[in-house]
Parts: structure tokens; C-alpha cells; sequence
């Protein structure tokens, strides 16, 4: 449907006022792309006043505060509580502009004042030397999504809007990022929310016909066909077009009050009235050209209207005298002698144009996470311990132990705390936390269907990008949660996961903004224990991108038992402004340390395990672990070395936190060279069972002094549909070849212990060749437990 407004939504005088405000943003917009100096023309535009370099996209800006002035006017007359989300990130000299119109800008950057030598100030800022990004990024008041990456705007609008009842996140969505993945996805986010108990999204495609250098999908097919789609999708478009601003702006506000009207109505049908069912929520589709009121030709073509006004319009404006006549004339046909006083100040008549305090849109809380967010309420972590009596001997499965833990989680944060997962919560064995909750649900539900209901706790859906981005807008809105995936496909979020710790980074830099809740993954089903899955679910390299983001925001824990798993979950979900990886298994594992010793043992990162290690002394060969499966080669190599070369002083090491072995230098957990040297020796073999990628070991460990004895195996990209101890032999982690390293590697022990090494040998090939006629481990392998001599 199209909103025609027969009678004017707007009388003359607020019409005057919106244009007004839309002007002084593009304004502001234009001279932060462009001006060094002279920022409201009272001077004649010389060279000199324009920057050497001219970093910035204008074509989407001028649509982004179209919307931003509208919803303005919405928020003014009906006390809306409003966040902004621009998926055209680019866009960012309008959100700026936007934010320092409402005084917001100038309350958080006290250096930079309301009047001309503030204008003057903001302007050389952006996309300079020392300044701030061309993005919507952390640095922007009002902001929660950057945009750099596309894709991901609508999905972090639903996560914002999640358990926030009386929040509208009007979301406008590039039509170039409309052709993304992630975001043909999160259209489908309206299944999951409640109208009772959630806020409200707006979508608000904006068709303004290019990307780059291309047109776009969406604004090239017929407007019947894209209604249809979006309908499809579960929407009631409303919309706007054309390019006469008088015109535009009646449509627009008359289309802005039937969608918030739709939305109140909806919400209370829903809480009022008890009615059932999925909504049609509505949206608006907002037609207007790229580059709106900017140089419609520039050397003789057209460029309002046009991929060519994507970045910056005019690009010579330093050396050809007549683009930097045309600058002169497109910025003064704002007109902003009418805009900003004699001191440079925004005139008060059109301040009125701006909510106030918290319902500024570059002010509300929900955008600066940090200042809402409420610790949860956390049951005691040691209720859920298990009990271990001697270490290596007794099994659980640490995923669903941490379950009934998160299931008390869950019960006692109803309003703050949410599982997101694709589709593999009760897999994952975690399916103790529907004993608290259900999944949420919005759409049909039939007999047989398990856990749905509208006020789920649960939300899973076959997209990890859906999981990844619900959950940051969740948490940059001041909540909880944890992301729980297959380790080998928590990749498709590598990008996803790159912005976030970025955006954290930056964060964390601003005194403005509050830390938020930690972006907590479980990654489970991991790569050991995907034999029966093949070569396909067998990636542990997640770990490795996030090892390569900055050191003050990431933190990676390799929980061998279900204790360790325990004490790791509540310390990362009590954490602030990090990224934080659990790798943890799901299936039957032995546990090795009582609650108290698991407490400790998560505390320092990493220790010596006594009871496994021969003699207190300064050992002949170093057996260190990360990781479950490493961990118990490793003990099993141990075992087979304390009864076969009783002489051999074996230490035992097991690591938790893989960031402790960086030097202090390089990482806040990292260790100091002396505390390396007591644990690890100086001179040395160190046999390193891992995880993950052997080579991440090495370069987490290069600068320490006894690196060079530091010998690790780990995956090497050799897996495929097997056993779970031929996983292990594909790759030279297990036990048996864990002591050839040794026999090897110690010296004077390759000619001493050459039977026992042959021994190994034929363990294994004797080990392959049960799997084969049987199609199962040996159970003397399988079976294996820690004795006590």
C-alpha cells in the first residue's frame, strides 16, 4: 500500500520545521565529508577549506535523515521510546550530524561545542588522522550497529527488541545489503518475537535504486512483486516515494503514524485483549533517489540519481576550480544562514524540531547497553559439582551437567538471559533447560512439536548469523545470554565475530559507554568427537580467528570435566566487554577434579597435575594438554609411561585458558617468563597435546625461552567418518604416539626404550585394526581409566 495523504499530515508550519532540521543535517553531513575550515561559508570556499583527502559515502546519508527527522516528530508527540539502526553504515556523517543537532554529540565530546569553532571541530574529525570512522561505529552516540559489514542490520534490530516490551527499533535497511544472506534471513525474526512481552521493529527499506556501481535487486523488480515478497515474509508494507520534498515528507510522516498506530494496535490486542496468534507488522518501503539534494551532474553527468553519488560526488574539488565551485553551491543551497546563529549555534526555533534528554535517539539508554544492564542473578555454580572421588575414574557429560546450571540460570533471569543455539540445544545436551522454558515460537504450532511457546527462553533457528546477531543486539541493549553451536560451523560468524570485538575494542575507549554482558559461545560437538559425522564437522579453527583479535577482548577456555566447565561458564557469564569461547564435549568423559580443585585449577589458567605427574622434582619431559580429548591422551600416554619407564620423571600440565601462555606483554592473562619457566622448564621436551590447530600453540608460546623444546600435536586436517580413538590416530594425537614423542624426544631414551617405542607401534596399527573388523575402539582403550598404584 502506498501512503496518500488526502489531508496533509503536516501543517505548514511543521513541514517548515522538518525540512528545516533534514537541511542542517545534510548540511552538517556534507561539510564533514568535505571541510577543513570555514564551516558555515562566512567566508568565500577557497582550497584550502576542503580536506586533501575525501573519505565518506554521501548517497545513502541524505535518506538516513529523511527517516532520522521523521522519527523525531513520532517520538515528540507520542513519548515513543525510538533507536536508530542504520543498515547503510556508510551513512555515518548523517547519524553524527543527527546526534550533534540533538546536543548529545557536544555532551559526550566536551571539545566539541555548539557554535562555529565546534562545527568547525566536528567536521575535520571525520574520516581524518586522529578523528573518527566514516561508520555508524562505537565512536557514534545512538549507535549499536556499525554497518560496516552488511547484512546483519535487521537481525541486531530483533535482539535489541527482545524482552525491551516498550521499545520501538525503527531499522532502515539498505537495498544493497537487502541482497545479503544474513539479511533475507532476518526477516523471519518476526516468528520469534512476542507482541506481549517484546518490544517492537520497524523496518524500513530504503529503495534508492544502487550499490556501488550496480542497480539493486529489490528497487529493479516490480513494486507488486516486492510488496508480495514482503508480505510473504510476514509484513504490511506501507509506502513512500518520489522526489519532491514537500511531497515526500507528507507521505512519509502520514506512513510513520499508520505504522506506529499498527504497532500500538497490535501490541494492545496482545497484552490487553489476550489475542492470539502471529501478527502482520508493518513496514515501510521508502523510495527516494541516491544522493538526494546533492549535485544532480558533475562533468557533464548525471549524479543525483545515480551510483556515481555512492561515495563522494565531487572528487577534485582542491584542483578543478569548478568542482569546488560546485561544492560552494551545493552547500549553501541548504541555506544555513538560516540554520545556525551569528555564533554558530543551531537556531532555538528549530531545537524544537529534537525530543529532549533520554528520548533523544542518540541519547536513549537502550543504545549505551551498559547503562541498563543488571547482573544476573546466579545460582551457586558448586550446587550443580560433580563428584569426584579419584581423579580419571568416574565419567559425566560435561554440556548437560552445565545444563541443569543454565536451566537455574534461565528460571531465575526471565526478563535478561536468553539460550540462542541453531537448532542443536537438546544435541548439545543442554536440554535440561527446558524444564525452565520453552523455545520461543511465534508462528504455528502442532501437535508433537516439543518446547514451543511465544515466551520461550530458547531461541533456535538453522542460521547462525540469526543466533550471532540477536544475541549482540541483545547484549549491546544491556543483557545476558549464551550462543551454543557445533564448533565446526560456528565459523559461518568469523565476520560477525571480527565487528563485535572491534566494536568492543573502540568501546572500551569511549568513558560515554558502559560495558555491556560478554558474548559468551559454547562450542560443542567438537571436532573429536565428529567421527560419525565425517570430515565435514571436523574444524576446530574458530579458536584461531579468535585468537587473532586484539588481547584485552578475547578470552578462549578449553574446560577439560565437567567442574572445570562449571567454574568457566559462571566466571564468562559474570564477565564484561570480552568475547569469550568455551570448547567443551558433550559426550561421556572422565572428570578429573573435585569442585574445590576445579575452582582453583579455572582461577590460574593452567597447573601441574600432581597425581598424574612421577616425582615433585625437575621432570625429564613435560606432558602438557588443552582440551578433553588431549587431555585424557595425554593421561593415558602418562599412565603407559609411569608403568613402562618408572625412572622417567614425567610432569603433567594441563591448560585451561590457552591465553596464559602468551607473555604477559602480549596478553592481560598472559604469563611472565619465570612463571613459564617453573611450569614448562627451560631446557625441556615439551610434549603439547592441543585442541585445536597445532600451530596456534607455537606462536601463543614463540617468545617464551624453552620454545624451541615445545613440540605440539594437535588437528592436522585429517578426519573423515571413523572411531573416536582412530580420530585421534589420524592425527598423531593419541596416547601411543604421545609416548614415541617422548621416547623420542628425551635424551638418551630413543636407544633405552626402543622395545617400548616398538610397542607403540604396534599398539596402534593393532588399535586400527580392531576398528576395522569390529567398527568400534577397543573397550581396553575406550574404557580406559586412572588407577592408583
Amino acid at each position: 500500500m502506498t501512503a496518500q495523504a488526502l489531508t496533509p499530515t503536516l501543517s505548514d508550519a511543521e513541514l517548515t520545521l522538518i525540512d528545516s532540521y533534514w537541511r542542517a543535517a545534510n548540511y552538517l553531513s556534507v561539510g564533514q565529508i568535505y571541510l577543513l575550515d570555514n564551516p558555515l561559508l562566512r567566508e568565500p570556499l577557497v582550497a584550502e577549506h576542503v580536506k586533501p583527502r575525501l573519505l565518506g559515502h554521501w548517497g545513502t546519508t541524505p535518506g538516513l535523515n529523511l527517516i532520522y527527522a521523521h522519527l523525531n516528530r513520532i517520538i515528540r508527540e507520542r513519548d515513543s521510546d525510538v533507536i536508530y539502526i542504520t543498515g547503510p553504515g556508510h551513512g555515518g556523517p548523517g547519524l553524527v550530524a543527527n546526534a550533534y543537532l540533538e546536543g548529545t554529540y557536544s555532551e559526550v565530546y566536551t571539545g566539541i561545542g555548539e557554535d562555529t569553532d565546534g562545527l568547525r571541530k566536528l567536521f575535520r574529525q571525520f574520516s581524518f588522522p586522529g578523528g573518527i570512522p566514516s561508520h555508524v561505529a562505537a565512536e557514534t552516540p545512538g549507535s549499536i550497529h556499525e554497518g560496516g559489514e552488511l547484512g546483519y542490520a535487521l537481525v541486531h534490530a530483533y535482539g535489541a527488541a527482545f524482552d525491551n516490551p516498550d521499545l520501538v527499533v525503527a531499522c532502515v535497511i539498505g537495498d544493497g545489503e537487502a541482497e545479503t544472506g544474513p539479511l533475507a534471513a532476518s526477516w523471519h525474526s518476526n516468528k520469534f518475537l512476542n507482541p506481549v512481552t517484546d518490544g517492537a521493529v520497524l523496518p524500513i527499506l530504503h529503495l534508492n535504486g544502487y550499490k556501488i556501481a550496480n542497480p539493486t535487486v529489490l528497487a529493479r523488480i516490480p513494486a507488486e512483486e516486492l510488496d508480495a515478497l514482503l508480505y510473504g515474509y510476514g509484513y504490511r508494507p506501507i509506502t513512500v516515494a518520489g522526489d519532491d520534498p514537500a511531497n515526500v515528507h507528507q507521505q512519509l510522516a502520514t506512513a510513520f503514524d499508520e505504522a506506529f498506530d499498527q504497532i500500538a494496535a497490535i501490541q494492545r490486542a496482545a497484552r490487553l485483549d489476550g489475542e492470539p496468534g502471529r501478527p502482520l507488522w508493518p513496514m515501510i518501503v521508502l523510495r527516494t533517489p541516491k544522493g538526494w539534494t546533492g549535485p544532480r551532474e558533475v562533468d557533464g553527468k548525471q549524479v543525483e540519481g545515480t551510483w556515481r553519488s555512492h561515495q563522494v560526488p565531487l572528487s577534485e574539488t582542491r584542483t578543478n576550480p569548478a568542482h569546488l565551485a560546485q561544492l560552494d553551491e551545493w552547500l549553501r543551497s541548504y541555506r544555513p544562514e538560516e540554520l545556525f546563529d551569528e555564533t554558530g549555534a543551531l537556531r532555538e526555533e528549530l531545537r524544537a524540531a529534537a525530543p529532549t534528554g533520554e528520548r533523544r535517539m542518540s541519547a536513549n539508554p537502550h543504545a549505551n547497553g551498559g547503562l541498563l544492564l543488571r547482573d544476573l542473578d546466579l545460582p551457586d555454580f558448586t550446587d550443580y559439582a560433580v563428584t569426584v572421588d579419584q581423579p580419571a575414574a568416574g565419567t559425566a557429560e560435561a554440556t548437560r551437567v552445565l545444563g541443569t546450571f543454565l536451566r537455574d540460570v534461565i528460571n531465575r533471569n526471565p526478563d535478561r538471559f536468553r539460550l540462542m543455539g541453531p537448532d542443536e540445544t537438546a544435541s548439545n545436551r543442554l536440554a535440561s533447560v527446558f524444564e525452565s522454558t520453552d523455545r520461543a515460537w511465534q508462528a504455528e504450532i502442532e501437535p508433537g512439536d516439543d518446547h514451543l511457546a511465544p515466551d520461550g527462553r530458547v531461541m533456535e533457528v538453522l542460521s547462525e548469523h540469526l543466533c550471532q546477531g540477536w544475541l549482540e543486539g541483545y547484549l549491546l541493549t544491556g543483557r545476558h545470554g549464551l550462543f551454543n553451536c557445533y564448533e565446526a560451523f560456528v565459523h559461518i560468524v568469523d565476520s560477525m565475530l571480527n565487528q563485535h570485538a572491534k566494536w568492543l575494542f573502540s568501546s572500551s575507549h569511549l568513558p560515554w559507554r558502559r560495558p555491556i554482558a560478554s558474548l559468551n559461545y559454547l562450542l560443542t560437538s567438537h571436532v573429536w568427537r565428529q567421527d560419525h559425522n565425517g570430515a565435514s564437522h571436523q574444524d576446530p579453527g574458530f579458536i584461531d580467528h579468535v585468537a587473532n583479535k586484539r588481547p584485552e577482548v578475547v578470552r578462549v577456555y578449553l574446560p577439560p570435566d565437567a567442574n572445570t566447565l562449571l567454574s568457566v561458564a559462571d566466571h564468562c557469564l559474570r564477565s564484561r566487554n570480552y568475547v569469550n569461547v568455551i570448547v567443551a564435549g558433550k559426550q561421556p568423559a572422565l572428570n578429573y577434579l573435585t569442585m574445590d580443585e576445579a575452582i582453583a585449577h579455572c582461577t590460574r589458567g593452567l597447573g601441574i597435575w600432581e597425581w598424574a605427574s612421577t616425582g615433585s622434582d625437575e621432570p625429564d619431559v613435560v606432558l602438557a594438554c588443552a582440551g578433553d580429548i588431549p587431555t585424557l591422551e595425554t593421561l593415558a600416554a602418562a599412565d603407559i609411561l609411569r608403568h613402562r619407564l618408572p625412572d622417567l620423571l614425567v610432569r603433567v600440565v594441563n591448560v585451561v585458558d590457552i591465553m596464559r601462555l602468551q607473555p604477559e606483554s602480549e596478553h592481560p592473562h598472559g604469563m611472565s617468563d619465570r612463571e613459564f619457566d617453573s611450569v614448562f622448564t627451560t631446557d625441556k621436551p615439551v610434549i603439547f597435546a592441543y585442541h585445536g590447530y597445532p600451530w596456534l600453540i607455537h606462536r601463543l608460546a614463540y617468545r617464551h625461552a624453552n620454545h624451541d623444546q615445545l613440540h605440539v600435536r594437535g588437528f592436522k586436517e585429517r578426519g573423515t567418518t571413523t572411531t573416536p580413538f582412530d580420530m585421534v590416530m589420524l592425527n598423531d594425537l593419541d596416547r601411543f604416539h604421545l609416548v614415541m614423542d617422548v621416547i623420542d624426544r628425551v635424551d638418551g631414551l630413543s636407544s633405552r626404550a626402543a622395545g617400548l617405542r616398538q610397542e607403540m607401534v604396534d599398539a596402534r596399527l593393532a588399535a586400527r585394526r580392531y576398528t576395522r573388523e569390529h567398527g568400534e575402539d577397543d573397550p581396553a582403550i575406550s574404557g580406559w581409566t586412572w588407577e592408583r598404584m
